[in-house]
């Protein structure tokens, strides 16, 4: 199966030699993404990798990555966080749709990763929220990426917290 995401880093001062960056990325494995330079010390990149599951394809991304630069720093696993507009987009329906969904259902619908202007959520959150209540076309791939890009960006977010905070914080949020 092919899987379409994203993964975003921050550069050392050491790896901005872009000619050089993508010579080594495509050495390491990284020949089916599309590599985007453009904020200077960050590189995206864009794939279009096959793998049994999503995970594994992401994984695999990651871990080629990660081979050709070391220092690189990842920022976001994509498709993950998204407003109203990008959740309309991807699942066909206008926004103001979605916003009239979101409203008519506040205490089912999904909580927001940020409220406020504009509120952010997890992709995979509202794709199988709509999934559960029927009626939607919900591209199943794209909802097995969006739950793999948020466990990475999670995943990413949980080894910057201290130890004993993270055990302190699970017994207060769960």
């Amino acid at each position: 199966m092919e899987y379409v995401f994203t993964l975003k880093y921050q550069l050392s001062a050491r790896d901005c030699d872009h000619e050089q960056l993508v010579e080594r990325l495509a050495e390491a494995g990284c020949d089916d993404a599309t590599i985007g330079i453009g904020q200077p010390g960050r590189i995206a990149l864009a794939f279009r990798r096959t793998g049994v599951d999503a995970r594994s394809a992401v994984l695999s991304a990651l871990h080629n990555v990660k081979q050709a630069i070391s220092s690189a720093r990842l920022i976001e696993a994509a498709p993950d966080f998204v407003g109203l507009t990008d959740v309309a987009e991807v699942t066909g329906m206008t926004r103001q749709n979605m916003r009239k969904l979101m409203l008519a259902n506040a205490t089912e619908f999904p909580a927001p990763v940020h409220e406020g202007n504009p509120s952010v959520w997890h992709l995979s959150d509202i794709l199988a929220w709509l999934d559960g209540r029927g009626g939607y076309r919900i591209d199943a791939d794209l909802l097995e990426v969006a739950k793999t890009a948020k466990q990475v960006n999670l995943a990413k977010e949980a080894r910057d917290i201290e130890p004993n905070l993270t055990q302190e914080l699970e017994k207060l949020v769960a």
